[in-house]
């Protein structure tokens, strides 16, 4: 571990009112001691308490000012890195913060690697790397729940879920071991059925936290949503309101959307990464042809679809194709143009669904009927939407919430190995086959708190963060 004195520029790279310079390891004090006087023109930054922050200037070799700061002190080990560490509080302009920044490494700092001062934290015990990693989701967070979840994670709701996991796993571990080591002092008798019941407890517990690691990821990231349907069926239309702004080209002429339109907007807090496809329709245009290719493809990975169907228009062969393609995938059909005079109705729907799959309702499927131009039926939408994913309302507290493929893999490993130990309870092997699949498990849940990672794995994650963190 690199333990010398590391400085950035811990606020953003733009005009503000306030630039923060971030300075830690065992020689900050004395380094920002150096560019630091007090009102009286006096090197004192070593006399401060820890904790405080005192007014003052930066200057520069010839002891002109260089401007005016705030300057805090926190010594090791309550400081964010349990290192010595200073900030400078300075006026917030790009070049300023660049200057005093060089002024800084110009007395003996190097400049920070991207989110190194959260590896510190982590090598010096201060966070776990859950807690880390929920460092950078905090940053990045695009809606409230993704706040409020990175927050929990910071608190340590991952981690401490991690850790009781990984106590019972260790005592069965230890039982075993002890038992084969002392079998006249400690017995066996019995154990197999408190093993059976205990290794059960855990798998129940783990596959709990991978059901939350969609909805987790889904909530953090935003719901991959694919609008689909047949030219001048309003999908456009239905962006452009779901955003508030005329986003989307709208036209009379069928085959305006040629190519996809990828926005992200917020519903109630839900985060959906809409994407607009070009209307599904045989045609001879190549350049609508494609469109209609990548429509079908994207469609694939899509978590939500919506299917937009002009309700004053009969439904054919472009509804069949469409149909076809969203069978087992979550859905939402608008019966669209509510407005006009209706020609196709929920049970001409419905009629078409079971003529095309032989099943009367699309699996994972809601049917509303809305109108773009009066903005009718999109409270609806959201309802639906949240009823779909989340049972109808979005919990930030209650339910520990997997947000990371990182850890949803590590789990996975973890939910296999006491498979692995269940599958040697019901062949009754020998104890030792037990304890090598709990240490397994152990092991593989010890990588999401950090506790069994190499040090390529913790520059990879770490390398992710923003500059100054």
């Amino acid at each position: 571990m690199k333990t010398d004195t590391i400085a950035a520029i811990a606020t953003a790279m733009s005009d503000s009112g306030i630039g923060i310079i971030r300075v830690s390891g065992d020689d900050a004090i004395d380094i920002v001691d150096k560019i630091y006087r007090n009102v009286k023109r006096q090197r004192v930054l070593s006399e401060y308490k820890s904790h405080t922050i005192h007014y003052g200037l930066i200057v520069k070799d010839d002891e002109s000012v260089l401007d005016e700061v705030m300057v805090s002190v926190m010594k090791k080990p309550k400081s964010y890195t349990r290192e010595d560490t200073v900030e400078i509080n300075c006026h917030g302009g790009v070049l300023m913060m660049r200057e005093i920044l060089s002024a800084v490494a110009a007395s003996g700092a190097r400049i920070a690697e991207p989110g190194e001062f959260t590896k510190r934290a982590f090598l010096n015990g201060r966070i776990d790397l859950a807690k880390a990693e929920a460092v950078m989701d905090i940053i990045h967070a695009k809606n409230e729940f993704a706040l409020q979840s990175s927050v929990q994670q910071l608190k340590g709701s991952v981690s401490d879920k991690i850790k009781g996991l990984r106590e019972e796993i260790l005592y069965e571990i230890a039982f075993i071991e002890s038992a084969l080591d002392d079998p006249e002092h400690i017995s066996l008798d019995g154990y197999h059925s408190r093993l059976s019941a205990k290794t059960d407890s855990i798998i129940q517990e783990l596959n709990q936290l991978l059901d939350s690691a969609d909805n987790g990821r889904m909530l953090k990231e935003g719901i991959h949503t694919v609008i689909v349907g047949k030219p001048n069926a309003g999908k456009s239309s239905l962006l452009n309101r779901l955003m508030g702004e005329e986003r989307a080209i709208v036209t009379e002429v069928a085959g305006t959307t040629r190519d996809t339109l990828e926005e992200t907007i917020s519903l109630d807090g839900i985060t959906l990464n809409m994407i607009d496809t070009a209307g599904i329709r045989d045609t001879e245009d190549l350049v609508e042809k494609i469109g209609v290719e990548k429509a079908k493809s994207i469609t694939k990975d899509a978590d939500l679809i919506l299917y937009v169907v002009d309700s004053s228009v009969n439904l054919d062969e472009s509804d069949r194709q469409i149909i076809k393609m969203i069978q087992d995938k979550n859905v939402i059909i608008l019966l669209n143009k509510s407005d006009l005079n209706e020609v196709v109705s929920e049970e001409k729907l419905y009629q078409m669904i079971h003529t095309v799959s032989g099943q009367p309702f699309i699996k994972n499927g809601k049917v509303i009927k809305t109108s773009t131009k009066e903005e009718s039926g999109i409270s609806v939408l959201t309802e639906l939407i949240k009823d779909m994913f989340f049972h109808g309302k979005i919990s930030y507290n209650d339910e520990v919430y997997i947000t990371s493929i990182r850890h949803k893999e590590a789990i996975r490993d973890a939910v296999n190995s006491m498979l692995q130990v269940r599958i040697s309870l019901e062949r009754n092997m020998p104890e030792d086959f037990y304890s090598i699949d709990l240490m397994s498990a152990y092991a593989s849940l010890g990588t999401i708190i950090g506790e069994e990672v190499g040090e390529d794995l913790i520059n990879e994650i770490f390398s992710k963060f923003c500059m100054g963190k």
